[in-house]
Formats: structure tokens, sequence, C-alpha cells
């Protein structure tokens, strides 16, 4: 028998029995980014890009993703998710552009919501990638991270330091 959740008695993947955790408050947060040029940034912030508002459409692309999460993750449970929300940041260095995602996902549930905010993350840098890549297809995408997460018989975590800044 495994000491992975995930593998049944046969080693075979299963989605993990919940029905007996306790339901408590669950947050999670997760960061991403997205290198970009200055024509892109500047086409982004000016809304110059062809396909519409990249940062509204990408907001919305990710608060969908974090609630499709367990239809593209497969040992994920669909949750009732109670909030998402998703800001950004421009971080601007000598010829460096770099949009910081942050996502917040919320609920109160059996398990946590890291995949939630973790999948909407990406999701949204992928749909700023897709809305820009007509003007540059060298965009950087990540690094994607967890930063913190609250709820659960595993408690709390938050990481130390701020991955944004090792790439």
């Amino acid at each position: 028998m495994s000491s992975f959740t995930h593998f049944n008695d046969q080693g075979r993947a299963k989605m993990v029995d919940i029905t007996d955790k306790t339901t408590t408050i669950r947050t999670a947060i997760a960061r991403t980014s997205v290198q970009v040029n200055k024509v892109i940034y500047d086409k982004i912030t000016q809304h110059e890009i062809e396909k519409g508002d990249v940062l509204a459409v990408a907001q919305v692309a990710g608060i969908m993703a974090a609630k499709k999460t367990s239809d593209i993750i497969p040992m994920c449970h669909p949750l009732a998710l109670k909030g998402v929300d998703i800001s950004f940041q421009w971080e601007n260095k000598i010829d460096e552009y770099r949009l910081l995602i942050n996502v917040i996902v919320k609920t109160k549930g059996s398990t946590g919501v890291e995949m939630e905010a973790l999948t909407a993350a990406s999701a949204t840098a992928l749909t700023v990638y897709d809305m820009c890549k007509a003007v540059d297809k060298a965009m950087i995408i990540g690094p994607t991270y967890l930063v913190e997460k609250t709820g659960g018989k595993n408690g709390d975590f938050k990481r130390e330091e701020e991955l944004n800044e090792l790439v």
C-alpha cells in the first residue's frame, strides 16, 4: 500500500475521499508573471491590442479556469468557489517589462484551493500570451507558484522568498 493519498492499494490513481474531512475556510494565493517587450507593454497599457482589452479578457479567463480546474486536473475535486480575485501590477526595469499576476481563491469546504489558484494564474498568463502573440512570440511566462494557503488539516503555508525576483 502506498503512503501517497492519490494511489489505491494496487498503486493506481484515485481521487482522494474527502467525505470525513472538516469543512473550513480555505484560501490560496498564487502568482505568475509574463515578461513582454516595450511594444507589447505600450499596446496593453494604451489598449491598442487588436483582440481587445488584454487584462480584462485575461482576468475573466483566469476566473473561468479556477471554476473549471477539476475538468482539466484529473484528481481535483469539483469545488464551489466562494471568491476569485485576480489583480495585475507592472514591474518595469531597464528594457524589461513584467506583468505580475496575483490570484486569490477562497472557498468553504473539505479540500484546499491551491490548484484552482495555480490554474487561474496559468490561464491568465496564457491568455495574455495568446492576445499578444501576433506582436511578439518571445514573451516569457513564469515562474508560477503558490504564495500561501490557509485552512485544512495540514495547516497554513507561506512562501519565504519572492520567486519573481529570481528570474
